[in-house]
């Protein structure tokens, strides 16, 4: 069995610990005891970003907006589907994420961090909405396991009635959020509804293949 390499951990703003890990070309970044994210389980990921372009494909010059960094697996998946005149603000609140995914985990993003059409921005993807109004065709939200505040407390703002509303601003008319969460969620969905989106919920499989679990993502069309 090859063992666990423990490269880095790192404090969240706000929030508890945050540790890399490596075995062989296997990542895994962990919150404490609980895994947040494998570079072996990508399919969900990659979802987010297609489902949502599905919904905005007839766009001139897109604008997306992606929350949270990870593993790069929903950025590269949304430059695989953008077209040459998108533009993509990324936006990671721990700067040693940022960091990883330009060292040990280089190789997992293949590139796309160099890509024209991106842009990182070290900070809180709330903030960035709340400035940036009506700018977005879509808002990517992958911060955190589900719409609650697991990696910090902060992060319940995003999922409540007034995060909901302050990233419908943000949007451009017709423009779709989405949502990624390792469950579902009622409570979640109905304060979608109250916000004024119009709402699709799906199930999609954490691992690219037939078998494993399945994740969900609310797709909010505003």
């Amino acid at each position: 069995m090859i063992p666990w390499i423990h490269h880095e951990t790192t404090q969240v703003p706000g929030g508890d610990e945050l540790k890399l890990m490596q075995r062989g070309s296997e990542f895994s970044i962990r919150l404490g005891r609980t895994e947040l994210m494998n570079s072996r389980l990508s399919g969900s990921e990659e979802a987010l970003a297609t489902r949502a372009w599905e919904k905005i494909s007839d766009c001139r010059n897109p604008a997306v907006l992606i929350g949270g960094l990870g593993m790069g697996f929903t950025l590269k998946a949304a430059l695989d589907v953008l077209p040459d005149d998108a533009r993509v603000v990324v936006a990671e609140l721990v700067p040693a994420v940022v960091r990883w995914a330009k060292g040990p985990m280089a190789e997992i993003f293949g590139g796309s961090l160099e890509d024209p059409r991106v842009e990182i921005r070290v900070d809180d993807v709330g903030e960035i909405m709340r400035r940036d109004r009506k700018t977005y065709d879509a808002i990517l939200l992958d911060v955190d396991n589900g719409p609650e505040g697991l990696t910090r407390e902060a992060n319940d703002g995003l999922y409540g009635m007034a995060g909901l509303g302050i990233a419908k601003a943000a949007l451009k008319p017709g423009g779709v959020l989405a949502i990624w969460s390792c469950f579902p969620d009622d409570r979640f969905a109905g304060r979608l509804a109250k916000t004024g989106f119009e709402i699709e919920e799906i199930r999609v499989r954490a691992h690219r293949g037939k078998k494993g679990a399945r994740h969900v993502i609310w797709l909010a069309t505003a």
